[in-house]
């Protein structure tokens, strides 16, 4: 199902750069119960969503069929000589010691992105992606062609399907996982919500089945969310704060992700790394995203919609470039450790870790319009209403210090440059040499 016209704010949390005392002041009286009622509720939520994953696990595997809404197909998967080759080929390093990565959601925004910088370096990578229709799959479509240029083949199946999988176990040794599938959006989950428990916790829990069961165990990067941060009022978010006030669904069940891997760590020995990202941007960028859509309508002449928090406070984001992002993701699997099972079996502890991928430079969306009418040589249409109660959060902004330490993260771009390159990725795209019918500044 494709995001709405008017669903125009970013999808992940950011930070107001101005006084934000009288604003932390409501947040914190809303917070008056003890620090062990707080961990109470915390742990009712991820308990309330483990019993929801586990019914939701049983309403889609009946009788030895895996289930896709009111459609099912049979759980077996028997691959031809034709599909193995291409699989066999895809995973080939061409460089000595080159990492062998199944890549997650490979087809979407930072998938595409990972997979090709990892294949240019001489990795193997293989894809898989469901191509669902949360937005325009015919973008996903492009970004699969432009892999296949690259020789890195895409699976078409879901991560759900756990026989698919553990057939891809069985032909390829992987040393990596990098998962970033998953059903993203703030908003969409009011509508959908069954989508996230389905793609961010079920889907993360067939994952982590396979590869404990693999022999030997890959080392697993996994994409989380700054999300997770919810109501937090600390800023910058350091991975120290606390994630359990979560301001939506999808917050949630990237919270109860990262308790999940917490538990396979501990239990099977899997080296598991989380990254938290904070509203990543760039060419070939989700179009449910802000900066996407705002581009979209401002071309078209139609009116944006631009949203204030209480007391007519600006809304922000601490915007990340692509290109800084799948830095911090292939630092994270050159430095993930080795998990330490066997065949589901631990034989002694494995990394556990976890980090924030920002830009730790937070700016207005009232200044990102800016910068995109400069861009785009258009004035943009403006509506300004309050933001809706729909599990948005005011501002965002990364300490990434942790991440600077441990992975050599240095985020290099800032939003003009970024945007600059995205206008131009866009208007080639669309075929549009500049604006047309549009109302010059």
């Amino acid at each position: 199902m494709a995001p709405s016209e008017t669903d125009n704010f970013p999808s992940t949390p950011g930070k107001v750069k101005m006084d934000r005392s009288n604003y932390f002041g409501r947040v914190a009286s809303r917070w008056h119960a003890t620090a062990s009622a707080r961990l109470l509720s915390g742990s009712a939520i991820l308990l309330a969503l483990t019993l929801f994953v586990l019914f939701r696990i049983s309403s889609y595997t009946v009788a030895g069929r895996y289930m896709t809404g009111a459609n099912s197909v049979p759980i077996a998967f028997k691959p031809d000589h034709v599909w193995e080759t291409r699989v066999r080929q895809s995973c080939l390093p061409k460089k000595d010691e080159g990492l062998i990565v199944l890549v997650t959601g490979a087809a979407g925004f930072v998938g595409t992105h990972v997979s090709l910088a990892l294949k240019k370096r001489g990795d193997g990578v293989l894809g898989i992606d469901n191509f669902n229709s949360y937005y325009e799959v015919s973008l996903k479509r492009a970004r699969q062609a432009l892999l296949e240029k690259q020789e890195i083949f895409i699976i078409e199946g879901d991560i759900n399907n756990k026989e698919l999988l553990k057939t891809l176990f069985d032909l390829i040794q992987f040393t990596h996982l990098m998962h970033l599938a998953a059903q993203a959006g703030v908003r969409y989950a009011m509508q959908n919500p069954g989508s996230y428990v389905h793609s961010n916790i079920a889907g993360l829990i067939t994952l982590l089945e396979v590869c404990k069961d693999a022999n030997p165990q890959p080392a697993i990067v996994w994409a989380s969310s700054s999300s997770v941060y919810g109501l937090n009022s600390k800023v910058p978010f350091s991975e120290n704060d606390r994630t359990d006030q979560p301001a939506s669904l999808y917050a949630a069940t990237k919270k109860a992700g990262e308790e999940i891997a917490h538990t396979y760590n501990h239990i099977y020995g899997l080296s598991i790394t989380g990254l938290r990202f904070f509203t990543v941007y760039g060419p070939w960028g989700r179009p449910d995203m802000a900066y996407f859509s705002f581009t979209r309508d401002i071309l078209k002449g139609k009116p944006i919609t631009i949203y204030q928090g209480s007391n007519k406070q600006d809304l922000a984001r601490d915007f990340t470039y692509i290109d800084d992002v799948v830095k911090g993701c292939v630092s994270s699997l050159d430095t993930a450790g080795m998990s330490t099972g066997s065949g589901g079996k631990k034989k002694g502890p494995a990394p556990l870790r976890i980090f924030n991928l920002g830009n730790t430079s937070p700016v207005t969306v009232p200044n990102l319009v800016s910068i995109l009418e400069k861009h785009l040589k258009v004035k943009a249409k403006k509506n300004v209403i309050k933001m809706p109660r729909n599990g948005d959060v005011p501002f965002t902004h990364a300490n990434v210090s942790l991440a600077h330490d441990q992975l050599g993260y240095n985020p290099t771009t800032n939003l003009e440059i970024g945007l600059k390159r995205f206008v131009k990725w866009y208007l080639s795209y669309h075929g549009l040499e500049r604006p047309v019918k549009s109302r010059r500044l």
